[in-house]
């Protein structure tokens, strides 16, 4: 039960945040919006207001908007051109077309504000938790239990900043200041390259000592003004790590076999709201950055596909001809209904425990 309304609950919400970002935009430049719908299929409830059907459809799974002129080939009456999407300059089009996105990524930037504001920032503090037998940790006499509380002299409060500090200093000899119960020591010690797998998957050559952290936490109270620049050093992080993710799908560094479907999220989004709500916030705002980033892939039928053909348009100083977008829509159909039923053989692979079908690249 909690799989299932967690995951209604995280996809319609991000669904919803992205279609009012095309209403918004769309009412903000004088374009008709004629119908602004939570959910799909037929309509349920609804009040029609200014011209626009605000209502409540029969599956609620997001939402959607139909703006006036917005299908190619649409009879427009004289009088209604003014407020057509068709008729409307390029940029105005590509401005409410790339609010979808735009309000997702918003949307996931809010959801941090809200969290650094409200619970505050989560610090893993520089504490030795194991030091690997053998490793120049260990030669440098650091046990567990040892804080790091400086590297050459300059002071450090986070595990973040030290393991930073050792890659920075590519395997230079580094000055540790440890404190040991009530005691302060100084210790040197000098980095081995190790190779490692990144987040992506892949080996890389970085300096290390053999220590991994004790997993202590710190919650750093912040302020208004201090939430709003931590929340966007979050999301562009992610934003930032979401690209390159993307990225090596492509280079097929990361198999096609981690992709995932529906299922996956429903998956996920249980597991998280069971862990707390803070968790299942923190996975939608991660979901809410994916799914801004993908819409604004250059595949016909999504929105990155619509603002290259607005860009095609510019270029040539004219709309593309009903045939073109048609078979462009097609394309771009083609291209979606493909990788859909390939996320959906993944999700399915999974719960019948044959792992990952596609393979390692």
């Amino acid at each position: 039960m909690t799989t299932l309304w967690s995951f209604l609950l995280v996809l319609s919400l991000l669904i919803l945040v992205h279609e009012l970002g095309h209403f918004l935009v769309a009412r903000s430049l004088g374009i008709r919006v004629l119908k602004f719908s939570l959910g799909f299929g037929p309509r349920v409830w609804g009040v029609v207001r200014g011209g626009t059907d605000y209502c409540v459809s029969a599956f609620p799974l997001g939402g959607f908007v139909k703006m006036l002129g917005e299908q190619p080939g649409e009879t427009i009456s004289p009088e209604d051109v003014r407020h057509s999407f068709s008729h409307r300059p390029v940029l105005q089009r590509g401005a409410v077309v790339a609010a979808g996105p735009a309000f997702n990524l918003l949307f996931a930037w809010f959801i941090f504000f809200i969290i650094f504001l409200a619970y505050g920032n989560p610090i893993l503090l520089p504490d030795i938790g194991e030091v690997q037998p053998g490793s120049s940790a260990a030669e440098a006499g650091i046990m567990p239990g040892d804080r790091i509380t400086a590297i050459g002299g300059i002071p450090v409060q986070a595990w973040e900043e030290v393991s930073g500090r050792i890659r920075e200093g590519s395997g230079d000899t580094l000055e540790l200041t440890l404190k040991r119960g009530e005691e302060t020591l100084t210790v040197t010690v000098t980095p081995r390259v190790n190779t490692v797998k990144n987040i992506f998957g892949e080996d890389v050559d970085v300096p290390v000592i053999g220590v991994t952290a004790a997993g202590h936490l710190k919650v750093e109270r912040l302020g208004p003004v201090a939430a709003v620049g931590q929340a966007f050093s979050r999301t562009w992080e992610l934003i930032s790590l979401t690209a390159q993710g993307f990225a090596k799908i492509i280079e097929r560094v990361v198999p096609l076999s981690t992709l995932g479907g529906p299922i996956m999220i429903a998956q996920m989004a249980g597991q998280q709201a069971e862990q707390g709500a803070l968790n299942l916030f923190y996975f939608m705002a991660l979901l809410s950055i994916n799914l801004g980033l993908l819409n604004l892939l250059p595949i016909p039928v999504l929105d990155g596909g619509h603002l290259v053909l607005f860009v095609l348009e510019g270029l040539l100083g004219r709309p593309l001809t009903l045939r073109q977008m048609a078979a462009a829509q097609q394309i771009g159909i083609l291209i979606l209904g493909a990788l859909m039923l390939f996320v959906f053989y993944n999700d399915i692979m999974r719960v019948l425990g044959f792992g990952s079908p596609a393979g390692a690249p």
